[in-house]
């Protein structure tokens, strides 16, 4: 049995994306890995050390190891936060009268004549 498996390590910007496949040693952390497949080259960007990695969208460790056919992910830092930007158009449609301002959801019509 070999001790080579193959790998992905994929990184995106919008305007770029790269999916390298590496053949590795069954023993190689995710950090060996991304090192040696050339991504940071590159994308001179990549700070490991600020950057989430994960395989196959679940977060790991840069000492994890990997599985045949896995496919490291590096992650870019969000721009926004989701959660506040959720709020602040959930904000925006309570003053522009979309919303109830008590509960958030669509307001009551009241119809013509019915209450």
């Amino acid at each position: 049995m070999s001790d080579l498996i193959t790998v992905e390590v994929a990184y995106a910007l919008p305007q770029r994306q790269s999916l390298l496949t590496v053949a590795v040693n069954h023993l190689s952390t995710v950090q060996q890995i991304i090192e040696q497949s050339g991504i940071l080259q590159q994308f001179p960007d990549i700070d490991l050390s600020q950057q989430k990695v994960g395989i196959w969208s679940r977060p790991v460790k840069l000492t994890d190891k990997v599985k045949a056919g896995d496919r490291i992910e590096i992650y870019r830092a969000l721009i926004a936060d989701p959660k506040d930007l959720r709020r602040r158009r959930a904000e925006k449609a309570k003053e522009e009268g979309r919303a109830d301002k008590t509960t958030g959801g669509r307001p009551h019509e009241v119809k013509a004549g019915v209450e």
